[in-house]
């Protein structure tokens, strides 16, 4: 089995009889020795000493008097956020059972760091074993911001850490014989270069084509419904649609704020104006494999699921709205 996402620390991690991810302490001793939570040179004894604490314990239980004596603000505000973190991780039986929790509350209060790496490591336990590239760029787009990068009849996205929100847009590599310059270089994922995925997964430095139908918003579909059955347990089927022409929009999930938008207003039965739809990147078909899961008020209509950009063309992919947003009837935790 090849291995991908080595960063995300899953190795890390225990698994119980279910496949679920149970923290483990060597987990969280790699948060606490992250760069961001090393004390410097001029950090003083307090949060010297509580560092050294949890790297000896990662479990110790921290106060907040504790954290409110360490000299620096800043220093103060990533311990807490830090801790809120290993709280959360340590109430709940699974890393997969937190993140429903957190997303099910209603209250998002970590940052959205901490969401998207949580994300990216119950992912990669939702993929594991999985043999195509293609699904595990697409599923990049869960925890990593993307920037659309057209060019002619192509929809391409590449991660916006990677590119840095620079413009003009960076080379691509199916785009170097126009003898364009820049000090980017993307390599789009195609069949001739897949098997080079598996030594770059960390980097993130592959472009992947979204263009309607085709390759990429299939394996985005599969990753889609990869995601569902592991942390619900629900089997469903994810098709992609060209568009939604005679649809009724009876349930629809927007993948992104400004999707959800969009189909906020496609459900009042406006109409979108050429600005709006061409910010829609995506749409597809959701249908259950077992309907009696369904609101009966649904009944068999299919739901259907939105990708958009915003104004300044990045995607800003919230997972969440996959396990929050779906006509089902009683949502369970996976534990």
């Amino acid at each position: 089995m090849k291995d991908f996402w080595i960063a995300c620390g899953h190795h890390l991690l225990d698994r119980n009889a279910s496949g679920a991810l149970v923290v483990t302490d060597e987990y969280l001793k790699a948060y606490f020795a992250r760069p961001e939570l090393m004390p410097p040179d001029n950090a003083c004894a307090v949060e010297r000493r509580l560092h050294r604490q949890l790297l000896a314990d990662p479990r110790l239980p921290v106060g907040d008097a504790k954290v409110a004596a360490i000299g620096d603000a800043d220093a103060q505000e990533n311990w807490r956020f830090v801790l809120a973190f290993r709280d959360l991780l340590l109430r709940h039986p699974t890393l997969e059972a937190a993140y429903l929790a957190t997303v099910r509350s209603g209250s998002v209060n970590l940052p959205p760091l901490f969401m998207n790496q949580l994300v990216h490591v119950i992912l990669r336990n939702a993929l594991d074993r999985c043999e195509d590239p293609f699904q595990l760029r697409a599923a990049e787009l869960f925890f990593r911001p993307q920037r659309v990068l057209p060019h002619e009849h192509l929809l391409l996205v590449g991660d916006d850490e990677i590119l840095g929100g620079r413009s003009p847009t960076p080379v691509l590599s199916l785009m170097s014989m126009l003898g364009a310059t820049n000090d980017i270089q993307l390599d789009v994922l195609s069949e001739e270069n897949a098997d080079g995925y598996w030594q770059r997964s960390d980097q993130f430095d592959m472009a992947l084509d979204l263009t309607g139908r085709g390759r990429g918003q299939v394996a985005l579909a599969g990753a889609m419904r990869r995601w569902i059955l592991h942390l619900l347990g629900i089997a469903v089927t994810i098709e992609p649609l060209a568009e939604l022409r005679n649809a009724e929009l009876t349930w629809y999930v927007g993948l992104d704020s400004e999707a959800t938008r969009i189909g906020d207003r496609l459900w009042q039965g406006e109409s979108l104006d050429d600005r709006a739809a061409g910010r829609v990147l995506a749409l597809f078909r959701l249908s259950f494999a077992d309907p009696g899961l369904i609101f009966d008020t649904v009944g068999r209509t299919p739901a259907y699921l939105i990708l958009a950009m915003t104004s300044d063309q990045v995607v800003r992919m919230k997972p969440q709205n996959l396990l929050t947003g779906l006509p089902i009837k009683h949502l369970e935790a996976v534990t």
